[in-house]
């Protein structure tokens, strides 16, 4: 199933069981109220304001840290960008008789670098290309050491070989980010504490004479793009917010290795 269309089921079931329970609790509210008028002027008030509380604390703990985790996932295509670019020009160091194949692995290392993030959200697919970029790393630091080595040039292993190393060294940050993600739990509370807000707000809303179906709807679907909106940010190659602007850096990159 579409990743997309996954995360647009789950707003659709957050909004449906959020009706519900609103439903739910404006006609428990209603039933009470019908037999006890004046329970409508005392309640809860300070067990819904740390429902709500607590709600809206972990609304903005955790829409902030994916926002955050966002904002570090694009620095870090920038850097990745920026430290390819800087091994491939350290290449011209070596010997000009060992730069041809070493360039030919770069140029097929950055395609697999590229075709792993344009495959997301198809895991298997992406996966082979992110084996072939590892292998090709493999490749590129032994041929580089040989190629330093033979050479005998002190500048190109200490420049190249350091920049080499930080290339591959990011390839494992950006892989560590992307699976940075706060605890499932973290979650299952927030859609608990959403749902129990929804039936607080349903019971309040049972001591009116006329159904307030707009207030209702408009509080359940709000609800429910917020936490689609917090969910996407915190996985951005899933759903409808995407990284692939920042990707134009690493295919600018790659054209600039072109023959």
């Amino acid at each position: 199933m579409n990743v997309t269309l996954l995360g647009l089921l789950v707003v659709l079931g957050m909004f449906l069981g959020m009706s519900l329970l609103l439903e739910t609790g404006r006609r428990m509210g209603a039933r009470r109220f019908a037999r006890d008028p004046e329970s409508a002027k005392s309640g809860g008030g300070a067990t819904e304001g740390a429902v709500f509380g607590l709600m809206a604390l972990l609304i903005a703990f955790t829409f902030s840290g994916a926002a955050e985790r966002f904002d570090t996932r694009r620095a870090l295509v920038v850097e990745e960008a920026n430290d390819i670019g800087t091994a491939w020009l350290r290449l011209d160091m070596l010997p000009v008789t060992a730069q041809p194949p070493l360039r030919e692995k770069f140029r097929q290392y950055a395609d697999a670098r590229l075709a792993f993030y344009r495959k997301l959200p198809d895991i298997r697919p992406a996966t082979d290309d992110l084996a072939r970029a590892k292998a090709l790393q493999n490749e590129i630091w032994k041929d580089a050491v040989a190629a330093c080595r033979d050479s005998g040039s002190s500048p190109a292993t200490m420049l190249l070989l350091p920049a080499l190393n930080q290339m591959i060294d990011i390839t494992t940050t950006r892989t560590m980010a992307a699976w940075t993600h706060p605890p499932a739990v973290i979650y299952v509370m927030l859609g608990l504490l959403v749902l129990a807000g929804s039936l607080l707000v349903g019971y309040d809303l049972g001591s009116g004479i006329a159904r307030h179906w707009f207030h209702a709807s408009a509080f359940a679907l709000i609800m429910a793009l917020a936490i689609y909106v917090i969910l996407d940010f915190e996985f951005p190659r899933l759903g409808l917010i995407r990284l692939h602007a920042f990707d134009q850096l690493l295919v600018d990159v790659r054209q600039n290795m072109n023959p």
